[in-house]
């Protein structure tokens, strides 16, 4: 074994065992339902921003942006933009205002505040949905398009692996998700925000010193490497000098890259750490930490696949692997260990917060709400680590069955939470007169939109729109037209002025 391959599984290993006993660490203290999904609500700033960060900003940071912009060149940065725009909406819009709905909005089954775990929970006591029907159409929407982000981690996982160790990225995926699986059913909630701070230092040191020891080597160096020329600053490695000014701001580009950004009003593994903050008076601060690190961390994403254009002569095989690719090229073997361990770091930071809300799902909006509603705490705790297990395991079956590339599976799943969310969600923090009627069309059209588009324009329309677009315009239509066939209840009316009371203290 070489000294490269024996520093990277030393370092691998290092880092396995500090995430699983972070998990030990906070396994009894958990001790609820609300522990196991929301940590008790007790997240500070820093926590809940880093988290946040951690939980969003996937293998797709590190791989799947850098190895766009290596390919494709400077047209795929206007999905950077919009998403920069899009996270601090969802930070200075949404934040405050659900963290407090989620506690105040009266309980749709039993009166009362409703202290709301889940994302599909809200909406039910948000529209006093005493059908369950808002809450069983939103749980569905959550699990099916989480299978496919969980896969988009584990493909990523994969290539992880193949490329250092040498493994299949079959054996890799398998090895992979079962430490994520073991950490987030140890100590759910609390181990995954945790763990999130660790994994978004890491993510963000290693995006800064790559491409500042590439471009020393570069210049130090005439041999290595080669001049960035216009050409590949627009096209991308593939583009042989066919490219244009035009290309990266023709209107498809820009408003498919910007579009992004809508994703996040409606991600429930992002908004799940609003949920679980301290208090709506702790936002502003993580608002300030959250954004701070997305945008830098986003530019430096650029930057390193501009490196990589710059750093090697022949082009990559594989595109997403021109980080890592980078990292073993530079780096000594022990420093390139960590580094590639910050990768892992993107892909499991996001895959346990997603395996989280899936489950959260089935137990809180599945078992509690339509099995067994008066089940003790710990039997609820039980049932979810179950479901982290089973999420699990679909979703490796989904990533060890398919060859999608990293930013086709999370383009496909983040349109479908934008989307068949985003709209319902900001809107119903809002709009005091808004309704059961709105918010299930909302939901509804959406969601299917999203999945309609992605497979009509591939095989059809070859427009290039990205889903987010149609779908979330379909989404908003739907609300609006179908709010008129439902009324705002006295009570409902009454919730949303006490929590816009509150919100507007706090913010």
């Amino acid at each position: 074994m070489s000294s490269s391959m024996v520093a990277s599984t030393v370092t691998f290993a290092m880092y396995f065992v500090a995430m699983v006993a972070i998990g030990l660490w906070v396994y009894k203290r958990t001790t609820s339902l609300s522990d196991f999904v929301l940590g008790g609500r007790q997240l500070n700033s820093w926590v809940a921003g880093l988290s946040a960060n951690a939980s969003d900003f996937s293998a797709w940071l590190l791989l799947g942006l850098p190895g766009a912009i290596y390919l494709s060149g400077l047209g795929e940065a206007w999905i950077a933009v919009g998403l920069a725009i899009g996270f601090a909406a969802s930070w200075y819009l949404i934040a405050g205002r659900l963290r407090v709905y989620t506690e105040r909005a009266t309980d749709a089954r039993n009166g009362g505040e409703s202290n709301s775990l889940t994302l599909s929970s809200y909406l039910e006591n948000r529209f006093s949905d005493h059908s369950g029907v808002l809450r069983g159409v939103s749980a569905i929407l959550i699990l099916l398009f989480y299978l496919f982000y969980v896969a988009s981690g584990l493909v990523a996982m994969g290539g992880l692996f193949e490329s250092v160790f040498g493994f299949s990225a079959n054996v890799a995926i398998i090895v992979g998700v079962s430490i994520v699986v073991l950490y987030t059913f140890l100590g759910g909630f609390l181990a995954v925000s945790y763990t999130d701070v660790i994994q978004a230092v890491m993510m963000w040191l290693a995006l800064l010193i790559v491409p500042i020891v590439a471009l020393v080597a570069v210049m130090s160096d005439p041999a290595v490497g080669h001049e960035l020329d216009a050409a590949t600053i627009l096209g991308g490695v593939s583009a042989e000098g066919e490219w244009t000014l035009g290309h990266a701001l023709a209107p498809i580009a820009i408003i498919s890259g910007l579009a992004w950004g809508i994703g996040y009003l409606g991600q429930p593994h992002i908004l799940a750490r609003f949920m679980g903050i301290r208090s709506a008076k702790a936002v502003p601060q993580a608002a300030i930490i959250s954004v701070g690190w997305a945008v830098t961390a986003m530019s430096l994403a650029l930057i390193v696949g501009f490196t990589g254009v710059v750093f090697f002569d022949a082009p990559l095989d594989d595109p997403e692997q021109v980080f890592p690719q980078l990292i073993q090229a530079l780096m000594n073997p022990w420093v390139a260990g960590l580094l590639l361990a910050a990768i892992l770091a993107a892909v499991m930071s996001t895959a346990d917060s997603q395996l989280l809300v899936a489950s959260s799902a089935l137990t809180e909006d599945g078992y509690r709400a339509f099995i067994k509603r008066d089940a003790p705490p710990m039997q609820l705790v039980w049932v979810s680590r179950a479901a982290v297990v089973l999420v699990a395991a679909v979703a490796a079956t989904i990533a060890l069955s398919g060859n999608r590339t990293i930013m086709d599976l999370v383009g496909y799943a983040w349109a479908g939470f934008g989307a068949g969310f985003g709209p319902v969600i900001l809107l119903s923090l809002y709009w005091r007169k808004m309704n059961r009627a709105g918010a299930l069309a909302g939901m509804v059209g959406g969601g299917a939109t999203a999945v309609i588009w992605t497979e009509l324009d591939a095989r059809v329309l070859e427009t290039g729109l990205y889903a987010m677009v149609p779908a979330v315009i379909v989404s908003v239509i739907a609300i609006f037209a179908f709010n008129r066939l439902g009324t705002a209840s006295t009570q409902m009316e009454e919730d949303f002025d006490r929590v816009d009371t509150e919100a507007k203290a706090a913010a």
